[in-house]
């Protein structure tokens, strides 16, 4: 079984990016007591999302499903016991017993704990630091043949920014959104907004309130207009465009980085 998740690479740079539900792996003592397919594991889970995190110096990918333990859930919700923290969905065909569910939330302890340390190095080496929390939601809920869900309220790429001090990070989150906005994605520009689908979960409140001076979480939940949410058929095309249109933001987040830099100093 693999770890939890895997530290893909540690730079130099004031940048990290992590993909939360990229993972699909769960333990075989978790495995056998699922009554949850594959195929709803998948949808809900956030494949191809481990790709994007190649935009920042600091990268860290997670293995395990959410299915097994929800790491953007406090360690009290972080396992779907009831349907209802499952978008309805049966997980199991018999709880987890004390014994398994605290193997599962050791490492969810170990995550967090390691998190910390790496994010304190980077407080430590730059003094602020953005990380790009990498998330996609389904918008066609209602099956493969369905209309989708109203454009209106489900941007293709939404911002959350809720669980941050606003007024700190501002030049920072209008860097972000001005520049994917401006993004030539594939001969068009993007519908990115703030807040409107999502504002952001327990992974960047926890860093929000272990770093509330020095860290910037932009929660960034990518519709998946991309690909097919019910089979995992995925346009590369335009799944490395995206890669592309955030690593546009790039430039202008460390500019903005070092300008907060030198007021503070």
């Amino acid at each position: 079984m693999n770890p939890c998740w895997v530290l893909e690479r540690v730079g130099n740079g004031a940048i990290a990016a992590v993909a939360l539900h990229d993972g699909h792996d769960v333990r075989q003592e978790v495995a056998d007591l699922m009554v949850i397919s594959e195929a709803d594991r998948w949808r809900e889970e956030d494949p191809f999302t481990a790709a994007w995190t190649t935009i920042a110096d600091t990268q860290i990918v997670v293995k395990r499903s959410r299915f097994e333990l929800d790491l953007n859930r406090p360690r009290e919700k972080a396992v779907y016991i009831d349907p209802r923290d499952a978008w309805g969905l049966e997980v199991w065909q018999s709880v987890p017993s004390a014994e398994i569910l605290a193997r599962s939330l050791a490492e969810y302890d170990t995550f967090y704990a390691n998190l910390e340390r790496i994010f304190r190095d980077l407080e430590r080496r730059h003094g602020r630091f953005v990380v790009f929390e990498l998330h996609t939601y389904n918008h066609r809920r209602l099956g493969r043949d369905a209309e989708p869900a109203d454009p209106r309220y489900n941007p293709e790429i939404n911002l959350g920014t809720a669980t941050l001090d606003r007024d700190r990070w501002h030049s920072i989150i209008q860097s972000f959104l001005s520049d994917l906005r401006n993004f030539d994605f594939l001969g068009r520009q993007l519908d990115v907004r703030e807040n409107v689908k999502f504002y952001g979960g327990h992974f960047p409140t926890w860093v929000h309130q272990k770093f509330p001076d020095s860290a910037c979480v932009l929660s960034i939940e990518v519709k998946k207009f991309f690909m097919d949410e019910w089979t995992n058929e995925v346009d590369l095309e335009q799944l490395e465009a995206i890669r592309h249109a955030l690593q546009s933001t790039v430039p202008g987040i460390l500019k903005q980085l070092a300008v907060e830099t030198r007021r503070k100093y």
